[in-house]
């Protein structure tokens, strides 16, 4: 890389003590999966808004996912709802996939959408509703196992609105016992992640309400199974970095769901609301992987499942997608020039102020250099976003018309 910026940022990270080209490496691999229910229409409780060119079957999802994986080539993998993304072959669907250069990502089960799972689906009290919630997770089992899938990602959506309601520990009993079924037809490779939501539906009480329900689970359950952190499903002032630096500690943190929020469970395009949340979150995940010391901790941090869960409303979806994964990138590459060694001297030392400066220092630093550096030789463009709005392909799409696979 012959730029001048470039170079001027090399030096000026040298002299930090910062190992660029260490960097470099560790952006080419990073890898953020995005969700095939983001290419199609969403909206809010009161109304789906329709767009045109939006997929009308998976295979179209799969389509425009490889396009954020053109434009930025780190979203190697597409999610899967099911039924959203319910086909009749799933062979067909994973050739599909890979003759577009992407994978089938985490199979996600749909345990909101029947009529019968109003009052709950596996910690409903009717035993038959039960079995069908059940049912349907041993489902997705065996299509993760077709389309070639190692995770099971699980957002369990149960609970109550008023006290009285229902026994909170039955249903704690039977949600038990239906992922305890789950998790012993998973394969040895293969994980169930597991989410938690503090509220939402529910607004009572919730079967996972936290990371610590969803850790104890998890343990409970075995080493395939592990937690999923979605950045929008805590109470505000949550310090998510912290959940994330004691599930690294014990060996449980599975993967993410990137999206902002500024109320609640938001599904906003990542980084737009709590950029430095997102950098302290990499932070926690980069000291674990130099932990040699903790040679568990780091396998856990290498086996870290980045995935989007969001709902774009009111932007186009292709573009915002390659949003998110700038705006990743972006604050993975700044916790990426976090100088370590005088981070652990300083906190040695008891140096708060320093130790403080070390890590913000990083966060300050123009990382544009760096990203195009990498871009360049993962030969994709230098301006994603752009490049994809110049490629035609919008224009392509309209054919699709409007009122494609909504969810």
């Amino acid at each position: 890389m012959s730029d001048a910026r470039y170079q001027m940022f090399e030096e000026i990270q040298r002299e930090r003590g910062i190992n660029v080209e260490e960097a470099k490496q560790m952006l080419k691999k990073l890898a953020v999966e995005t969700p095939s229910w983001g290419y199609g229409d969403s909206g809010t409780r009161f109304k789906v808004f329709q767009k045109e060119g939006v997929p009308r079957n998976p295979f179209e999802k799969f389509e425009d996912a490889a396009q954020v994986q053109k434009y930025t080539g780190a979203s190697p993998s597409v999610a899967i709802h099911i039924p959203w993304d319910k086909v009749e072959d799933y062979s067909q669907l994973r050739q599909h996939a890979e003759s577009l250069g992407l994978k089938v990502g985490a199979v996600n089960p749909n345990l909101f959408q029947e009529p019968e799972y109003m009052l709950g689906s596996i910690t409903n009290s009717n035993k038959k509703v039960r079995r069908k919630a059940i049912d349907h997770l041993l489902e997705c089992v065996d299509i993760a196992k077709e389309v070639g899938s190692e995770i099971i990602s699980l957002w369990l959506a149960d609970g109550t609105n008023y006290p009285g309601q229902a026994d909170i520990r039955k249903r704690k009993n039977w949600m038990e016992e239906a992922l305890r079924e789950t998790y012993d037809k998973l394969d040895d490779h293969m994980r169930l992640l597991i989410e938690y939501k503090f509220f939402e539906p529910a607004f009572y009480h919730t079967d996972l309400a936290d990371w610590g329900m969803a850790y104890n689970t998890a343990m409970k359950l075995g080493p395939k199974a592990e937690v999923l952190v979605d950045l929008g499903h805590h109470p505000q002032g949550t310090n998510v970095e912290h959940i994330v630096a004691y599930l690294l500690d014990e060996k449980r943190l599975g993967g993410f769901h990137f999206n902002a929020r500024k109320y609640a469970d938001d599904d906003l395009i990542a980084a737009t609301t709590n950029p430095y949340e997102l950098f302290l979150i990499f932070s926690q995940i980069l000291s674990a992987l130099r932990d040699e010391d903790h040679p568990e901790v780091q396998k856990t941090a290498r086996r870290i499942s980045y995935m989007i869960d969001q709902s774009h409303n009111i932007e186009p979806k292709i573009p915002a997608m390659i949003r998110s994964i700038l705006n990743i990138q972006t604050y993975y590459a700044k916790a990426l020039l976090i100088n370590w060694d005088e981070l652990v001297k300083a906190q040695g030392e008891q140096d708060v102020l320093r130790a403080e400066n070390i890590v913000r220092e990083a966060f300050e630093q123009d990382v544009t250099p760096l990203l195009n550096a990498v871009r360049e030789e993962m030969n994709v463009p230098q301006d994603p976003i752009k490049a994809f709005l110049e490629s035609g392909y919008l224009e392509k799409i309209r054919v699709r018309g409007i009122g494609g696979a909504s969810w």
